[in-house]
């Protein structure tokens, strides 16, 4: 068993110097459209604690070294700027972050943004130990060199998660640049008590293996949930949320939207695989895959993005990875990686 069933009341979170007294929101004020249903949804393993208590994934000293050290290179997806497909950004920054690559797109037009939406395929790859893999979605503000941002997806990090299966995950960064994965220091407000933040994802058939989640902020409190959208006439499940009070830019939505993968390098340089590991084609299932790009104004149900060509494009190193529109999906993106994926 690598989670532990806490009493709701008694999470980790709940420490943080911020929610001292924090009141548990057990499910938001909104709810998500059943207009918005993906298809070959995959089926996400049950944990099943009793009832008042939550799956926390158990720390190991090892592990929780490591997920701090992470925590601080973490890809920070505000501060890329784009031209055209490609991005150029601070070249010390680059090496900070230890060869940081990316492939997606961003919306920053027209906020603030309420909540986002989408549909991300789930593959696995072979990552060495010290590198990572991610696919994700993100909302998020930047003043000046401020930045709050919150993240869900799925990563391959070995160091992190202590294997090689692609696990769902959730980052945020807020007040003072503090940010976490996950539940490995306290912030995250977990509520389903089957459905945690981060596990390993189940093996499905191609095409079948993916994610569908939401970032929406709940008007009334403030709060930002992450929702697990299901097929059909099944119930979403709320996973729970990131409190207003980690966070002193994103008490009002957010400015900031974008869906795609990153990599993180290994020391040596070489750069690991993304998506599904191969490069975009003329078909879209050769390739990894977002299907939809929803986003939510404040009090006003999603709305599906259709316009592509006025995204921003984060690309670098077309050798090694690439995004492209799609023609049933909303757009490709990935690539082998490799060891001459250099600026």
């Amino acid at each position: 068993m690598i989670y532990n069933c806490v009493d709701i009341y008694k999470q980790p979170s709940l420490n943080h110097p911020l929610l001292q007294n924090h009141k548990i929101q057990m499910e938001p004020s909104f709810s998500v459209p059943k207009s918005i249903r993906f298809e070959n949804k995959m089926r996400k393993n049950i944990i099943s604690c009793p009832n008042g208590t939550v799956p926390i994934l158990k720390n190991i000293k090892d592990h929780a070294a490591n997920t701090q050290y992470f925590a601080e290179k973490y890809f920070n997806p505000l501060t890329v700027e784009s031209h055209g497909t490609h991005y150029y950004s601070d070249l010390k920054l680059i090496k900070k972050l230890r060869n940081l690559k990316f492939a997606g797109i961003r919306l920053q037009k027209d906020g603030p943004y309420y909540g986002i939406a989408a549909w991300i395929s789930v593959h696995d790859l072979h990552i060495s130990r010290d590198q990572a893999s991610f696919a994700n979605m993100y909302v998020g503000n930047r003043v000046n060199n401020k930045e709050n941002f919150i993240q869900v997806g799925w990563m391959i990090n070995p160091s992190v998660l202590g294997d090689g299966r692609p696990w769902s995950y959730g980052f945020w960064r807020g007040v003072n640049g503090a940010g976490c994965y996950n539940t490995v220091c306290p912030g995250f407000i977990q509520v389903s008590k089957d459905d945690p933040l981060s596990e390993p994802l189940p093996y499905a058939p191609e095409g079948k293996r993916n994610i569908a989640l939401t970032i929406q902020q709940d008007t009334d409190t403030g709060h930002w949930w992450v929702t697990d959208i299901e097929e059909g006439d099944k119930p979403d499940i709320h996973i729970g949320y990131w409190p207003k009070e980690l966070f002193d830019l994103m008490g009002d939505g957010a400015n900031i939207l974008g869906i795609g993968g990153a990599v993180q390098s290994s020391s040596s340089g070489v750069s690991p695989p993304m998506g599904n590991g191969h490069l975009p084609t003329k078909k879209d299932m050769d390739s990894a895959r977002v299907s939809e790009f929803l986003y939510r104004y404040e009090n006003s149900d999603f709305k599906n993005y259709y316009q592509y060509s006025k995204l921003d494009k984060l690309l670098d190193s077309e050798k090694c990875y690439g995004l492209k529109k799609g023609d049933d999906y909303f757009f490709t993106f990935g690539g082998p990686g490799g060891n001459s994926c250099g600026i």
